[in-house]
């Protein structure tokens, strides 16, 4: 996705949804029956808009005349000229990220990110990741998930905290904001595995309608993943694995006839690279900073001009801390001294202040934090719980240190000047081997015109069926060691499911 941390319609009849299904695609994977949605079609489209003029406000996004965004547009006009359904009016942008990561809105706006294009091999990969996205859109996937939120304002307030993992601009803030969850509430773009599967299979029909090597999908998330494991990029926390990707859409494309010479690259994919490996990116805490929008390099609005991008106006919780900054909590607002109480999910339960607000995602990540804890930039107090599979099973302890030190990799890339203090603790967590590693960077709470420092607990724990649970304690440098023993308390309670 990619990513996060846009909106729906209600179906209007199945043959409006469904028009022009007589095309290979819907003939070969066949779409499940339309979601209960909240909105018509004319809402989604109107919604989306205003997500994506969110977008254009809260990152850095090329104006839609540079090359490399002509390029993309190009590519998925092919895509979208074979695209069964309901002819939703899709447009495309770039953003200036260095996330691996795409993301379509409702009602069809899509945004790839550079370090997207940096890392498809061929333009089939390029062009299979758009198809999945578009796949998301012809089948409504993000409003149906915004319907099973009951309303746009419970993703608004609290489940874009937990799809993200949002923290500080010194923690994984980054991803948050270079993902989709913290933009504008968009924590429904996070996909469920069921949808996964479902974009996977129509995409890699439209690939194919399209002329291009069909395999060129699943070759790209095998690609991602062989470089950063499942839980090291963004776009895995958005567009989760099924579990057998490579199988089901192998099984797929047995299905297709053969064609002669499917498009695996070409001369304009080769230029485009080269434009994206030259393009000036930001990671997420750059763009949470907002440092970019001073440049004059990126537009405002679709089809605007490069300009100097207005400074949010106002910041979190109503202190005056500039874009995208947190006011400091008083000792009292923490909520320490409430009583505990226990979050139990589907994958581990875990105990929290009953004071502290808690966001879920679509996912299983869950986020705790005080109430005022967070700024547009991320959570300043809290923790978040998330799973994740290392590129191998975490069987053993060689493989568990290697997996904690991927995370901190991970986190360190994505956050300038986020480091490592002091060395690794081996401890067990209810009879599983699990690692300890604090972490410091740059806290969303500002002191004046400068952030404060952040400290982060980072707790890694081994799962028996090899996968890992990772936890991330958030805090302010001064209010580190008051939250350390309610920190220290949550990560001894988790019980893995």
């Amino acid at each position: 996705m990619l990513r996060n941390r846009y909106t729906a319609r209600l179906v209007m009849t199945v043959g409006i949804l469904l028009a022009g299904t007589t095309q290979a695609a819907w003939a070969r994977f066949r779409v499940p029956p339309p979601c209960k949605n909240v909105m018509s079609v004319e809402q989604e489209q109107t919604e989306g808009a205003k997500y994506a003029a969110e977008i254009f406000k809260q990152m850095p996004v090329l104006p839609d005349n540079s090359a490399l965004t002509q390029y993309v547009r190009q590519l998925g006009e092919k895509l979208v000229a074979v695209t069964p359904g309901y002819r939703w009016p899709f447009n495309f942008h770039v953003v200036a990220s260095d996330e691996i990561n795409a993301f379509a809105l409702p009602g069809g706006a899509m945004f790839v990110n550079v370090g997207a294009i940096r890392a498809a091999e061929t333009e089939a990969q390029l062009a299979g990741v758009m198809a999945h996205e578009i796949s998301h859109v012809v089948m409504r996937h993000s409003t149906c998930n915004m319907t099973k939120q009951q309303s746009v304002g419970t993703w608004a307030a609290l489940g874009q905290l937990g799809a993200a993992i949002a923290l500080g601009n010194g923690a994984l803030g980054s991803m948050a904001s270079q993902g989709i969850g913290m933009v504008a509430g968009l924590g429904f773009l996070r996909m469920s595995r069921d949808y996964e599967k479902q974009a996977d299979l129509l995409g890699t029909d439209i690939l194919y309608d399209a002329g291009f090597d069909p395999r060129g999908l699943p070759q790209f998330f095998e690609t991602i993943q062989a470089k950063y494991g499942e839980g090291g990029a963004q776009i895995f926390s958005d567009h989760p694995n099924p579990g057998n990707r490579m199988e089901y859409v192998k099984a797929e494309i047995a299905t297709l006839p053969k064609k002669a010479n499917p498009v695996v690259t070409s001369a304009a994919f080769t230029r485009a690279r080269t434009l994206a490996n030259n393009e000036k990116t930001y990671n997420g805490k750059e763009i949470a900073a907002g440092g970019w929008k001073q440049s004059g390099k990126y537009a405002l609005l679709p089809g605007g001009p490069a300009q100097v991008i207005p400074a949010s106006s106002g910041a979190g919780n109503g202190g005056a801390q500039g874009d995208g900054g947190a006011a400091r909590l008083s000792k009292a607002s923490l909520g320490l001294d409430s009583r505990i109480v226990f979050y139990n999910g589907s994958a581990f339960s875990i105990s929290y202040p009953s004071s502290w607000q808690k966001g879920e995602g679509e996912n299983g990540s869950v986020a705790f934090m005080p109430q005022n804890g967070a700024g547009q930039a991320g959570i300043a107090y809290g923790a978040i719980v998330e799973n994740a599979k290392f590129q191998s099973a975490v069987n053993n302890a060689d493989v568990l240190a290697q997996a904690t030190n991927a995370i901190i990799r991970q986190m360190s890339e994505q956050n300038g000047g986020l480091r490592q203090i002091g060395g690794v603790t081996n401890l067990t967590i209810n009879g599983q081997p699990a690692n300890s590693v604090e972490l410091q960077g740059k806290s969303p709470v500002m002191n004046g015109n400068s952030p404060l420092s952040e400290r982060d607990m980072l707790v890694v724990v081994a799962r028996p069926d090899g996968a890992l649970t990772y936890m991330i304690f958030v805090a302010p440098e001064p209010d580190f060691l008051t939250l350390k023993p309610t920190f220290q308390s949550m990560a001894q309670s988790l019980r893995i499911r």
